[in-house]
């Protein structure tokens, strides 16, 4: 027990002098005078094009209501549903015999009527030299000729009877007309569908689509009116628009107005916009609400820090700037909008300024600057940005 006690007695006083060692050291490493260490980062400065953020909806280009071209019971369905399809695959099959036989009975009186044809021929033949010898009369001639010119339409006929039984054998293979992405089978196998009038299923294309949004008036006669001979696919000067998903933090879909109503809605006070969007990967999906920057005019040259950076003071905000003399100077600052991750500051700062990124500082204090950069974005590396107006 003494042996116990001992140990526990010499553990105890070991604690306690390397507490108060560290507790010197700490206040050595704090001793007064000694200026703070803050992260200190250079302003950012890009280009920034500024834009008008509208709620818009994505719709398809092509939409295909897929209907049966003739009438039949449904031998095979292979609808990938909710899936992608390429133009000319096989979605539905109608029973084929009864067009088959039509076709077989087409073919049919098509050799028939080629053999009367034939017959015609032969016939007006020997009328024109019997004609020619002054053994039959004229009238023996014309009567021939007309015979074959009968004959000659029917053959025509008979061939336009087997063109469209071959359509109507084609049309019982059920092809998806356009590529995109097939909705839900509307009829199952064994069941009778009417020519032109049983619905199958819908197709919509994915790629590229349409989203539609409203601009009020301002907008429109400011930014859109000028050019609206251009909005069109081929228009070099079509306003330019960014898209993205409700949920997406970023807009990284590029696309162009194509589109302007030639009516303003009364009622609203608003203009119908269409732009075109790529969408490769099929990530965006016809009928889908989606956030639309419009830009309304050209890149100027602005200053982005990071929100950290920005402080409260009775409902104003400010930054503090490092001086040439490491001290730090209260700033009050005009915020603008949030551009891929950084504020844009209308007024308050100018470029080549250090501004103190985080930490507990007050104005007019002595620091010690550490380089750091706003939000991890690379200040040396210039690329232009969008700016709400």
């Amino acid at each position: 027990m003494m042996t116990v006690k001992s140990a526990i007695q010499l553990t105890a006083a070991l604690s306690v002098a390397l507490a108060i060692a560290g507790c010197k050291e700490a206040a050595s490493s704090a001793a007064p005078g000694m200026p703070p260490s803050v992260p200190v980062a250079e302003v950012v400065v890009r280009p920034v094009t500024p834009f008008l953020e509208f709620t818009g909806s994505l719709t398809a280009v092509k939409r295909v209501e897929l209907r049966p071209r003739v009438a039949g019971y449904i031998q095979k369905v292979s609808v990938p549903e909710g899936r992608f399809v390429e133009k000319g695959s096989e979605l539905f099959l109608i029973d084929p015999r009864v067009a088959q036989a039509a076709l077989s009975a087409a073919t049919a009186r098509l050799r028939e009527a080629e053999a009367a044809s034939s017959l015609a021929e032969a016939e007006h033949a020997r009328a024109e030299q019997l004609f020619a010898q002054k053994i039959v009369a004229r009238d023996r001639l014309d009567i021939a000729t007309a015979s074959l010119t009968a004959r000659k339409a029917q053959v025509d006929a008979a061939k336009a009877a087997v063109g469209a039984a071959q359509l109507d054998l084609s049309f019982t293979r059920v092809t998806a007309p356009i590529s995109g992405r097939v909705g839900q089978t509307l009829v199952t196998e064994g069941n009778y569908v009417a020519s032109g009038e049983t619905p199958l299923t819908t197709i919509v294309s994915i790629n590229p689509l349409h989203v539609y949004f409203d601009v009020d008036e301002r907008t429109y006669l400011r930014s859109l009116a000028a050019g609206r001979d251009n909005a069109a696919p081929q228009g070099s000067q079509a306003a330019k628009v960014m898209v993205a998903l409700l949920n997406d933090k970023t807009y990284s879909r590029p696309g162009r107005v194509d589109f302007l109503s030639n009516t303003s809605d009364r009622g609203t006070g608003t203009v119908r916009v269409r732009a075109v969007v790529e969408n490769p990967d099929g990530h965006l999906t016809p009928g889908l609400f989606a956030k639309v920057k419009l830009e309304t005019g050209a890149a100027q040259a602005k200053v982005l820090i990071s929100d950290q950076s920005i402080g409260t003071d009775q409902g104003s905000r400010y930054v503090l700037v490092v001086g040439q003399d490491d001290k730090t100077e209260y700033r009050p600052v005009e915020l603008g909008p949030v551009v891929d991750g950084l504020r844009v500051i209308e007024q308050g700062l100018q470029p080549g300024e250090r501004i103190v990124v985080k930490g507990l500082v007050r104005p007019g204090m002595q620091v010690t600057p550490q380089s750091a950069a706003i939000d991890g974005v690379p200040i040396a590396a210039p690329q232009t940005v969008r700016a709400a107006q």
